[in-house]
């Protein structure tokens, strides 16, 4: 009985509070499938978007289909840019780094289709600090790889709640002009 009414306690509290499940990433309806351009060769970063864009729903064109269809229209995401630095943060009595802050910052733009710019450039900049020891090394390569691999993570996902909240406030208001389309050069 005691746990029922605290279980109903905790929903009602939840509920008051205004906390809700996050709703799938939202795209203007017609908007084509998506492109996903970077700069850098191979990046782990388009291929964790890819991965998030297709699994909330959104179509996904790779490299090859374009090519083999140019004419096909697709938004596109443009990862401008992919910046790592390991920053020392605190050092022991020697002057030697113990602590560090591993840095991850990414520039990106979101065009559709027409060319009209959905999302401006902008940059997402993300932060982990971690401990490594001078004299005790062991395991902080291990540890440097595991916090890059959830900032990468982090990134894809906070790339796309960025595109998702320009959608949804173009949505919400429709006051709101649409940006114009980019001129082509």
């Amino acid at each position: 009985m005691i746990r029922n009414t605290l279980l109903a306690l905790l929903a009602l509290a939840l509920a008051g509070c205004g906390f809700h499940l996050r709703d799938k990433l939202a795209l203007p309806e017609d908007t084509p499938p998506v492109h996903v351009v970077s700069t850098t060769p191979f990046s782990e970063l388009v291929t964790t978007l890819e991965r998030n864009l297709h699994n909330a729903g959104a179509g996904v064109v790779t490299r090859e289909q374009l090519q083999a269809d140019p004419t096909r229209a697709v938004a596109r995401l443009d990862i401008l840019s992919e910046r790592w630095g390991d920053l020392p943060i605190a050092i022991d009595a020697h002057g030697r780094a113990q602590e560090f802050s591993l840095r991850y910052a990414a520039i990106f733009s979101f065009r559709l289709a027409d060319g009209t710019e959905l999302v401006p450039q902008q940059v997402v900049e993300l932060s982990r600090d971690y401990v490594s020891p001078p004299e005790d090394a062991t395991g902080t390569s291990t540890e440097r790889e595991i916090l890059a691999d959830e900032l990468r993570r982090e990134m894809a996902a906070s790339i796309l709640r960025r595109i998702d909240g320009v959608v949804r406030t173009r949505a919400a208001s429709p006051a709101v002009p649409r940006p114009e389309p980019a001129a082509t050069p």
